[in-house]
């Protein structure tokens, strides 16, 4: 029979393979810490300008006139950058103020939409309530007088107030019709749901 081995030799041991593996990780972040660095010497100086004017060689600047050169190449990029943030500012008040105009068109658009479908809703409202009185005009008359007003009218309108009528009041109207402007309506009648989908 083996014997196990002791906790205190199995807690070495766990702490030896720690250590290892602390060490290995150190190991891999020190390695890409040299690689990031070694990396980024090349970028930075990709970075830098290429411009001799904005260039220039700190070493040799020994004189009054190499201190003042550089002030002046200094002072022109100073310059040069300040132009550019000026004419940044300027596109940036032009999309604002082009940006506050957009908004402001579109609520005037929104409010003229809305009254305008106020509007419509308003007119197909009356101008269902005409229809609807007129055709209650219709029924209240008596069949041999809406009759011959029924038979100047286009077949295709005498069917439409017909189609709304309560059904008894557009048979006494039919009926008082000549045959074939009866039977006109009446197809009209028939067929104007014909084309409405079944499904």
């Amino acid at each position: 029979m083996k014997k196990r081995g002791t906790p205190k030799g199995q807690e070495k041991k766990r702490k030896s393979a720690r250590g290892v593996l602390w060490t290995v990780a150190l190991m891999l972040t020190t390695s890409g810490a040299i690689r990031l660095g070694a990396e980024f010497g090349p970028a930075i100086a990709a970075g830098m300008p290429s411009d001799p004017e904005e260039t220039l060689d700190m070493g040799a600047c020994q004189t009054l006139s190499d201190v003042s050169m550089i002030l002046d190449a200094l002072k022109g990029r100073e310059q040069r950058v300040s132009e550019r943030e000026t004419k940044l500012q300027e596109r940036l008040a032009a999309l604002t103020f082009a940006e506050e105009q957009i908004a402001r068109n579109m609520k005037i658009l929104e409010a003229t939409e809305e009254s305008l479908k106020a509007t419509m809703a308003l007119s197909a409202s009356a101008a269902e309530d005409d229809l609807v009185r007129l055709t209650a005009v219709y029924e209240s008359m008596k069949p041999k007088d809406a009759a011959p007003l029924f038979a100047a009218m286009d077949p295709q309108f005498a069917a439409g107030f017909l189609g709304r009528m309560r059904p008894d009041s557009a048979a006494l109207i039919l009926a008082g019709l000549a045959p074939d402007e009866a039977y006109a309506i009446s197809v009209l009648l028939a067929s104007r749901n014909a084309e409405a989908p079944t499904e």
